[in-house]
């Protein structure tokens, strides 16, 4: 038996019954944190683009825009809402680092809205595509964010979602290698469009691609069924230094999602800045309000994709160890609203950034569980505070208390639902597991805003404006119909 076939059987005969308690817990927090975070981004610019973009593509609407009163296709409605989970950079981090809920819970929301299925079958399909995306990572031994070569949910998150879309389609298991086939060849994602709006669409393109790839296979579409082990397939070209076969085989034995389990991140930005972050706010407590910073000096490992000590928007900001430790030593604090322009650009953080020293070091491990981050103030008078951080709250290092997470949700609900939908919302999503197919349709119900506090999404302006731009040509026969029936 090959590796395809041997790991899709396993897939496929993994089922309620593989899941403990302690698994379906994890499973539901991760769906918890991605639909608060998605939320929370859904009135950012490149959700509210791409939703407007695929509006105009037109289709059968089959699923909610979460955050507005659209409707689009299966494939349309996870695309978008795969971009809202993860523009914000808050989704959880796993080991070794992905983003495996933006590819996996859109997928299975739509599906399962779609299809009428219970809350239990979405719990068990997110779950079995979590796991493949931890295992596939695992195995490739891509634990050193600078020594990759993909942005990883461009490539197992393809795979995941095409695992999440199978299972809920009941596909069996030579059909799963199909889709799995298809869906391997829609594969990869540059690191160069990190801090770009283009980095979010990586996820949101893995989570359309996959579901698309079993919605092919189900209807007969074939692929080569043996496409991890093929020559040039999916281990030769995106795993090639190194792949444990057996890594992945433990498919489900234990969970990743329960060990090492999830980082939730407490701040929206890339998680390497959270160590500076964390050592910053240390940092801003000792200071006590004083702001004569004369200089700031930071050590790290080598991290160039976060070397950024002029980021050029607030967006770009996410990716920059010194902005976001600017922000926590001047603000006490980094939120959603610190990576907008207006905080970028301000005259406090402007001149801030210009008393920052980088060095990052190789002596320095690179992999999260290993690495830290040191930050020295010194003021005007020479005084000099420090701080430094091996582990940010929420990660494998430091557990967070629920009260942290809760702090989370809240915070991202009151960006992105209005009045009491949010609490409403969590009550339910705290008892996904015991919902039939109506009482998952009500929840989804939740996630839905009034067109005016929607956005563009729900056909504000920007919707509307790219619809009378791509109307112009029609306009004209329109207007002579009209005059022709009178």
């Amino acid at each position: 038996m090959g590796l395809t076939q041997e790991i899709c059987r396993i897939i496929q005969t993994t089922g309620r019954q593989s899941l403990d308690e302690t698994c379906v817990h994890r499973v539901k927090q991760a769906i918890k944190d991605g639909v608060a975070v998605a939320l929370a981004g859904s009135r950012e610019p490149p959700v509210t683009l791409m939703t407007a973009h695929l509006r105009a593509l037109g289709g059968r609407p089959q699923a909610t825009v979460w955050g507005t009163r659209t409707r689009l296709s299966l494939v349309q409605a996870a695309y978008v809402n795969s971009v809202a989970t993860h523009v914000l950079d808050f989704e959880p981090m796993w080991s070794p680092p992905t983003h495996a809920v933006s590819p996996t819970v859109p997928v299975a929301f739509a599906l399962a809205e779609s299809l009428g299925l219970s809350g239990i079958q979405v719990i068990v399909a997110v779950a079995k595509g979590l796991e493949i995306q931890g295992r596939l990572q695992y195995a490739g031994d891509q634990y050193v964010p600078e020594a990759l070569k993909f942005h990883p949910p461009g490539v197992a998150g393809v795979i995941g979602s095409a695992v999440v879309a199978a299972d809920l389609l009941g596909l069996d298991a030579l059909t799963l290698q199909h889709a799995l086939g298809i869906a391997a060849s829609r594969a990869g994602a540059l690191l160069a469009n990190v801090g770009s709006m283009t980095k979010a669409t990586h996820c949101g393109h893995a989570a359309a691609s996959g579901l698309d790839a079993a919605l092919l296979a189900a209807r007969g579409f074939t692929a080569n069924p043996d496409v991890f082990e093929a020559h040039k397939g999916l281990i030769d070209t995106y795993y090639p230094d190194r792949f444990d076969t057996e890594r992945l085989l433990a498919y489900g034995k234990p969970w990743r999602v329960v060990d090492p389990g999830l980082a939730i991140k407490l701040f929206p930005s890339q998680y390497g800045t959270h160590y500076g972050i964390t050592a910053g706010l240390e940092l801003h407590r000792q200071l006590q309000g004083r702001s004569d910073i004369s200089r700031v000096r930071m050590v790290s490992p080598v991290m160039k994709y976060v070397n950024r000590p002029q980021p050029a928007t607030g967006l770009d900001g996410k990716f920059s160890l010194q902005y976001t430790t600017a922000a926590a030593l001047l603000d006490g604090a980094v939120k959603i609203d610190t990576f907008t322009d207006e905080r970028r650009f301000r005259s406090d953080m402007v001149g801030l950034l210009q008393k920052f020293e980088l060095r990052q070091d190789q002596s320095i491990p690179g992999d999260f569980h290993a690495m830290y981050v040191e930050v020295e103030v010194e003021l005007a008078d020479g005084t000099r505070y420090k701080a430094v951080c091996r582990g940010p709250r929420g990660s494998w290092n430091a557990p967070m208390d629920e009260e942290d997470h809760q702090a989370k949700l809240d915070d991202c609900l009151r960006h992105g639902l209005p009045g009491k939908n949010g609490v409403a919302l969590l009550a339910q999503l705290n008892r996904l597991d015991e919902l039939d197919a109506r009482g998952f349709r009500s929840l989804v119900k939740l996630m839905v805003v009034p067109a005016s506090g929607g956005g563009t999404a729900a056909g504000g302006p920007k919707g509307r404006a790219v619809k009378k731009a791509t109307s112009k040509k029609s306009a004209k026969p329109a207007k002579k119909r009209a005059a022709k029936k009178k």
